[in-house]
This record gives structure tokens, sequence and C-alpha cells, in this order.
């Protein structure tokens, strides 16, 4: 018996639908393209999925290919307004933050409640990922639990309702209240861990060569997904960076390189410029223009939050300072701010970004970053708030929890000011298929952490 093993997300039949819709986005003018590609018998973009799990019709992805290459060569009217390299993004700036010029910190306790905070808020996000905003909503009401406040469960919830929205397949196991063991694997977690890797073998100096020498060193192909899956078969195939980002990549300005953020924001405590600079180097290895934003706003913020002179606000606002301001990221974040303030009712902030925000993929950067942002500025500073907020309202929950525990983490200062009921489950124990990571304590990713905030090799 022979069985079929696909790759997903690598495919050429299965980038064109993501590409076409990348290029409507953009603004590209793809009808052509798009007409030739369904009359050959192609497919949309799937909302759900990664691939088909059958092998495409004979000839199929030849097509797919040379369509690829055509869309690569339409021009996008918004280049201009989102460019990708760092001495581009630094000129659309006009109020980069200036360079830290006296000593700065951040101690164990506040790096630990980061890492404690990025766990639990991508652990809570977990198990409802992929779901509709409607079936959350319905599973946490229908146990008692809306407005989101503690973890979703299975218990009590009737079988039509968990049949018509069936938990996160892989996740269920594991990130449920009755079932959670300490914290499972997740790329959310391994990205950081790579980092820290990153940082202890090549300093602040590394490149992104360092990085994707490390990858084909450390990181199982399998537990890379949409855009650094597709970068990761490019340095295969003998690509280099920063090409690995673009070629037939539509997932460049998806969410991915935000999530490898944290580690270069917390290691710059009140340098947010160092930080940007830092990630842009990690992002673009896998992403361009709103992608990288992504990153790079995270880190900012993160920074100023290490530095710990700054509320959410404060660290929100230094992040739109190393974005264009004319980018559709800055855009997003400056929609989530405003839909968040003043506001009684964060479902009405949610419903309202959904009808801006909801005809991208679920995973793409912009969607999630007004959400992140109108979560943040509406939970003002709230730990359990925060990583509620941005979890409860779709998308990409657990990569927006995460990132939401680890900023907010970072403002407590410590773990004891984090609710026992977020910590308590994760057992100081983190599950990774990263080399010599496996089952280590958050006390000591936030040791490793603080020694490289006071590395020479790190420091101006």
């Amino acid at each position: 018996m022979t069985t079929t093993v696909r790759a997903t997300w690598v495919q050429p039949e299965d980038l064109v639908g993501h590409e076409l819709r990348q290029a409507a986005q953009d603004g590209r003018d793809a009808r052509d393209i798009e007409r030739r590609w369904y009359e050959a018998g192609g497919s949309p973009a799937p909302e759900r999925a990664g691939a088909s799990e059958h092998p495409a019709p004979p000839g199929l992805r030849a097509v797919a290919g040379r369509l690829l290459d055509e869309l690569a060569l339409l021009e996008s009217p918004s280049a201009d307004d989102e460019p990708t390299g760092l001495d581009a993004i630094r000129a659309a700036c006009p109020r980069w933050p200036l360079p830290r010029t006296g000593p700065s910190g951040v101690d164990r306790e506040r790096l630990h409640a980061a890492w404690l905070g990025r766990a639990a808020g991508c652990l809570l996000g977990k198990p409802v990922e992929k779901l509709p905003l409607e079936g959350i909503r319905a599973l946490a009401r229908a146990t008692g639990n809306w407005p989101l406040a503690t973890w979703f469960t299975a218990r009590g919830l009737p079988p039509e309702l968990a049949a018509t929205y069936p938990w996160n397949r892989r996740s269920a196991a594991t990130s449920l209240a009755e079932n959670i063991d300490g914290m499972p694997e997740d790329d959310d977690l391994n990205h950081p861990l790579l980092a820290l890797v990153l940082l202890r073998r090549h300093g602040r100096s590394f490149t992104t060569a360092d990085l994707a020498r490390l990858w084909l060193d450390e990181l199982p192909a399998g537990r890379t997904f949409t855009a650094e899956r597709v970068a990761y078969r490019n340095l295969l195939d003998g690509i280099e960076p920063p090409d690995t980002a673009s070629y037939r990549n539509p997932f460049r300005e998806w969410i991915g390189a935000q999530i490898r953020a944290d580690v270069h924001g917390w290691t710059h405590p009140g340098d947010p410029a160092a930080a940007a600079e830092q990630v842009h180097r990690d992002a673009v290895l896998t992403h361009t223009g709103n992608g990288v934003y992504g990153a790079m706003f995270t880190a900012a913020a993160l920074a100023e939050a290490a530095g710990g002179e700054a509320d959410v606000h404060g660290c929100l606002a230094t992040g739109l300072r190393v974005v264009p301001p004319s980018s559709r990221f800055a855009r997003a974040v400056r929609d989530g701010i405003a839909a968040a303030h003043g506001a009684a009712d964060f479902d009405s902030v949610v419903d309202r970004l959904h009808s801006l925000y909801g005809h991208y993929h679920w995973v793409h950067v912009l969607p999630n970053a007004a959400l992140l942002a109108a979560a943040l500025t509406h939970a003002d500073g709230d730990f359990s708030g925060s990583i509620c907020r941005a979890v409860s309202g779709g998308w990409d929950t657990d990569s927006n929890g995460a990132t939401a525990g680890s900023l907010a983490g970072l403002l407590a200062g410590r773990p004891e000011a984090l609710p026992d009921r977020w910590t308590t489950p994760l057992k100081n124990r983190l599950a990774t298929s990263v080399p010599g990571f496996d089952s280590v304590g958050f006390d000591t990713l936030a040791e490793l952490t603080h020694r490289l905030t006071h590395q020479e090799a790190l420091r101006p």
C-alpha cells in the first residue's frame, strides 16, 4: 500500500489562490491571471486549511508556477508607502525613536512575568484557533465563561454545539481547563526559544543568514507554517535571504514575523529603535512590508515596556513610531485603538473590527494588529483583561493572546502579579522540539534572557 504525503503551504497550486487574494489587497490588477487560473481548474484560497489533501490534476502545478511568477511582476500601488528595507522604513518614519544614551536594564522578575504571560495567553487561545468568531462566543457562553475570563472547557458543553464548533484538533487534548498539564509545544513559543539561541551564538551582530542557518540546524521543517515554511523551502532550494521572503510566498504579510519579536524587544529595555532594527534582520527572512512592520511594532512596544517607565498606551504609541505612518499596518493599529477608546462593551469593538478587516485571511497581520491594539487599549494594562480580550476577538487567537500576555506581563512586573489561574497550570514547564529546551522552566528562560541583556555583544 502506498501512502501519499503532501507538504502543505509550499505547493504552487496551493499558493496561487492566496497570492491572488494578496494582489487584490495590494491593489494589483490580477484579473487576467485569476481568469486563467480558474479556467485551468485552480481553486481559490482556502480560508481554514493550508492545502488540499489530494494531488493536483496533471499540468496544474506547472500552470500554478507560471502564474505565480507573473503575479510577482505586477506593480503594487502600495509599494512606496510600505517599503521593506530598513533605511527606507526609517526614512518614512518622522518620529523614529532616538537611540538610548544612558544605561537601562530589566530585572529577571519582569522577564519571568513576560515569559509566563506569553505562554498563558498563547495557551488560552490554542483550543479556539481557526474557529469563527461566532463559534468562540457560543462555546464560551455555553459554559458560563462570557465575557471570557478563564480557560475554555468542554465540561457541560451541549454535544450539538461541540459538533458545530469543534475545538482545534491539535490543541484540544492539552489546552482545555480540564487537561492543561504544563505548556504544550507551540510555534509562538518555539520562535522565542530560537531567538535566545540566535543571540547566545551571534549576539546583536547576527545576520539574516545566521538565522537561516540556525533554522536549518535546529528547527524541524514540520514545526514551520505558512510564510516560515515557504521560506524554509526556499532555503532548501538554494534561494538566499531576503529573497526567501518574497519568492512564491503569498504569506509574506501574515503574522509569522510578529510572533518572533519578543526576545528582540525584551533584550533592549528602553531602546525601541534598537529593538526594531534588530528584529528587522529576523523578519526579512520570511516577510515583507506589513509583515515586517508587525515584528518591528511589537519589538519596539516590548522594549518600551521592558524599560519600566511607560504604560500600555505609551508602549503602543512607541510601536507606531517605527512603522511608516501611511502604511496599512499603522492604519490598522490606529483603527484598533480608536475603536477601543471609550467603548464600554468590547464585543462591539470586535464587531467593528471584523466589519473593517474581515475580508483578510485570519492569519494576515493586519486584522490581528487591529485586534491586538484594541484589546490592549481596552484592557488598560490589566493582564487578564488583555489576554482574554485578545483571544475573544477571534482570528489568530493563540498568537494574539501570546503577544498581549507578553506585553501585559512585562507591565505587571513580576510573576506574582499574574493571577494564579493563569500561571499554576503551566507548572513551570514548556514542551518544545527546539534542542536543549524541552521541559525547560520559565524561571530558567527568564535567567537566560536576563543574561543576554548584559552581554557585551548586545550593548550599543
